[in-house]
């Protein structure tokens, strides 16, 4: 784990969100690779997403912006927006992603980041998908967030079911 992963892991909590998706662990890897490819389906249901950078290999960085439509929520970096960057630290396709994540915003709590793991396990001819997000800051509320991933998730399941 880098020393970024590592203080991200040591502050805030962990929320955790599972899926059982009726597609390979191949597939369901696949819908990570390209940044305009995970705004399909990654932005929960109230928000719209677009990839500002995205390099998905080790040590690639990348840089999203969720939007809430039409005023619908509050943003971390603006009024209506989440800006979040970062960088993946692992990837082993098929299998695994390990990634930073640090919003943008003027709250020192939410910029100091957090680190989110997603798992693929293999369940016959379906994927059990595991999101894990450690060093959670106070400041994001739990049962958003668990919201949020769980959609993400769902919308990840319907994507694949259409690839």
């Amino acid at each position: 784990m880098s020393s970024d992963a590592d203080a991200a892991a040591a502050t805030g909590r962990t929320d955790i969100a599972c899926r059982v998706i009726p597609a390979s662990a191949e597939r369901v890897y696949a819908a990570f690779a390209d940044g305009e490819t995970v705004m399909r389906w990654l932005p929960p249901g109230n928000m719209i997403g677009r990839a500002l950078a995205y390099d998905f290999r080790v040590g690639g960085v990348y840089r999203i912006e969720l939007r809430f439509r039409d005023g619908e929520g509050a943003g971390k970096t603006t009024g209506d927006s989440d800006v979040s960057k970062g960088r993946f630290i692992e990837l082993v396709p098929g299998r695994a992603i390990r990634q930073t994540v640090e919003f943008e915003s003027d709250d020192p709590e939410l910029a100091r980041g957090m680190t989110m793991a997603w798992r693929f396990e293999r369940r016959g001819g379906e994927t059990e998908v595991t999101v894990t997000a450690a060093g959670v800051p106070a400041a994001i509320g739990k049962k958003d967030h668990l919201a949020g991933l769980n959609a993400s998730l769902d919308n990840l399941a319907r994507f694949v079911a259409r690839a």
